[in-house]
């Protein structure tokens, strides 16, 4: 597994609806990998490798590419700028956090008052850029604008870390799946999805788009391992993968999920059953289009999810590009 190959997809601007920069990346890197590229009207991109058998399925496997954010909604005489949030934000992780915006301004976040510090209302926060009024911050940023918490990655041993690895990181394993994947019967649709954030919007219409016999979604899912943290799932850090059983928006079939336990049984994969209290993935879109497609996930588990320092293990990412690896490899009798 080469990161420093494929590190653009954790370094590079993407917020939900804001998607062309990684997009752009992506295609770049996919483009002599696969056999045809596509678009859809939300700002995926579905790269396709034609399988080779001719009563071949279409497997659709999906990481979506977009990251939550801000969007500027009012520049005050001062020269602050007000937000709003694309995508969920704990509170708790904001104040202080360096930002960053498409043309590579940096801000950082601020409150009004001390005493809103307990109930952190978002409406009290700013991003400062250090403007010195209203007309000076306009020369910089307009209303409209995005942006999002920066945190470059980092590798410290088995460990990687970073402020965009949901799910930067399951894009990562598609990669690594589409370029090394060199036997397959069916037709493999690689979709970096957008706006998963707001909706799973990306999903939802490439999923028209492509009308899938199976779908695979490969995102993350909380890692339930902190001190004294109340568990909102099953999984933890350095466990193996995640077979998702079930989410706050979809309940895999169990003949998908017990295939996906018996196919990392058969090639030695360290796995764990994911259920997840909260959150959802494109797999709830997808398993819901037209009359229903069959569709599973898998998951690398990640803890403080949505902050600025976002960790997973490098050992559940190679798990994962097994399963996944493997999934697409076989013949798929479900």
């Amino acid at each position: 597994m080469n990161i420093a190959e494929k590190d653009f997809v954790f370094k590079e601007f993407g917020v939900s609806g804001r998607e062309e920069r990684i997009k752009k990346r992506i295609e770049e890197f996919a483009s002599p990998l696969v056999d045809e590229i596509m678009y859809d009207v939300t700002g995926s991109l579905i790269c396709v490798k034609r399988g080779k058998r001719q009563n071949r399925k279409t497997l659709m496997l999906t990481a979506h590419m977009d990251t939550i954010g801000f969007i500027i909604t009012y520049i005050d005489e001062k020269g602050f700028l007000r937000f709003s949030e694309v995508g969920f934000h704990p509170r708790a992780w904001l104040l202080g956090k360096t930002v960053v915006f498409e043309n590579g301004l940096t801000g950082v976040i601020g409150i009004e008052r001390k005493e809103h510090e307990k109930t952190l209302p978002v409406e009290k926060m700013f991003i400062d850029i250090g403007a010195g009024g209203r007309e000076a911050a306009k020369k910089q940023v307009r209303v409209g604008d995005v942006a999002a918490v920066y945190s470059p990655y980092r590798v410290n041993g088995r460990v990687l870390s970073g402020g965009w690895l949901d799910d930067r990181v399951g894009c990562f394993v598609l990669l690594e799946v589409m370029q090394n994947i060199d036997k397959f019967a069916n037709d493999l649709f690689f979709v970096f999805s957008a706006q998963e954030e707001v909706g799973l919007r990306g999903a939802t219409t490439a999923t028209y788009t492509i009308q899938p016999d199976m779908g695979l979604v490969v995102d993350v899912t909380v890692s339930s391992d902190l001190p004294e943290g109340e568990p909102d799932g099953s999984c933890a850090l350095g466990k193996g993968v995640g077979i998702k059983i079930m989410d706050r928006s979809v309940i895999v079939p169990k003949r998908f999920s017990d295939f996906l336990c018996t196919l990392a049984k058969k090639h030695e994969i360290p796995y764990q059953k994911d259920v997840l209290r909260e959150g959802s993935t494109d797999a709830h879109a997808i398993q819901l289009s037209r009359g229903g497609v069959l569709t599973g996930g898998v998951s690398i588990p990640v803890r403080y999810l949505h902050s600025a320092g976002e960790l997973c293990s490098i050992d559940d990412v190679l798990a994962c590009v097994r399963l996944v690896h493997c999934f697409c490899a076989e013949e798929l009798m479900l």
